[in-house]
């Protein structure tokens, strides 16, 4: 079935009626934030993975990455009276998640682009019962039950009502400062893309990635996947400022940030083994390169 842009309209109407019946079910006042969270969670699971089913689209979840986590941050910072560390969180995962939108929108995530690592999953799993249970299991719930883990230090500040500190403001100046990295990487392979495939003027400085097939120049010459290193540094700020508020480093909370960096490496895993298929140059890329973490010599 074609994705068409009513589709996903219909499908993202849903997913407000599922935040609102959500907080109408179990009222923060009343249940407290994670079982509204929860809550709303559990609809928004079922919404994607019908949708998946109707449409054969295995991308809905991938459409909320970058929306739902900003509904979850505003909850929390509803639940501890919008006090100034709560509300400047909420307010920086408002500007992540524009951030994220707009990019993911200029690649055709909202048009009907899914993501090309499913279609290759599915035949690596080569059985539809095994998939649709994937599909449920790791695709709609986990990923989304990821959306409360890494937002969890939200919470955890909504629960504090601690006030902002210069040691807060330290951390959320460096996790602005990951936000911005990750633009930049993001920026500079949209370029790239965009140019190899001729929907943007060809650059001479590009001249021997084109023929690699991928970008090595940039941020991309000291880390693989830069956008995922800012990505994560993000959401490790916000542990940071959690942990900071709790006055210990080591907090439950911790799990949140922890999950995701598994998912990355999962994640940079299957679509390295897919590209080092595709390129045959990638993998001397691999050996000079370190996949997140930056390398400079």
């Amino acid at each position: 079935m074609n994705i068409t842009g009513k589709t996903i309209v219909t499908f993202f109407v849903i997913i407000i009626v599922c935040f609102a019946m959500g907080l109408m079910l179990f009222p923060v006042a009343e249940q407290g934030p994670l079982k509204t969270v929860a809550v709303i969670t559990a609809f928004n699971v079922i919404v994607s993975f019908v949708f998946a089913l109707i449409t054969g689209d295995y991308s809905w979840t991938d459409r909320l990455w970058s929306t739902v986590p900003v509904g979850l941050a505003w909850i929390y910072a509803y639940a501890g009276s919008f006090s100034p560390l709560v509300t400047l969180s909420a307010i920086l995962v408002t500007v992540w998640g524009l951030r994220l939108t707009l990019n993911f929108a200029r690649r055709g995530g909202y048009t009907g682009g899914e993501d090309y690592r499913w279609p290759i999953l599915k035949e690596i799993i080569d059985n539809s019962v095994l998939w649709q249970l994937f599909n449920f299991g790791f695709i709609a719930l986990y990923q989304q039950f990821l959306f409360i883990c890494f937002t969890i230090p939200l919470y955890s500040l909504a629960l504090t009502s601690t006030p902002i500190t210069f040691g807060t403001i330290i951390v959320a100046l460096v996790m602005v400062g990951f936000l911005v990295l990750e633009t930049i990487a993001d920026q500079q392979q949209y370029e790239f893309q965009q140019s190899k495939y001729n929907l943007l003027p060809r650059r001479d400085e590009f001249s021997r990635d084109y023929e690699r097939g991928f970008r090595t120049t940039g941020l991309f010459a000291f880390s693989r996947h830069p956008n995922y290193l800012g990505e994560l540094g993000v959401w490790w700020s916000f542990y940071i400022m959690s942990a900071l508020s709790r006055g210990s480093f080591f907090h439950w909370t911790i799990g949140g940030p922890l999950l995701l960096t598994l998912l990355f490496i999962g994640s940079t895993t299957f679509t390295e083994w897919i590209t080092k298929n595709k390129y045959s140059e990638y993998r001397d890329y691999q050996k000079k390169v370190w996949p997140i973490f930056p390398k400079f010599w």
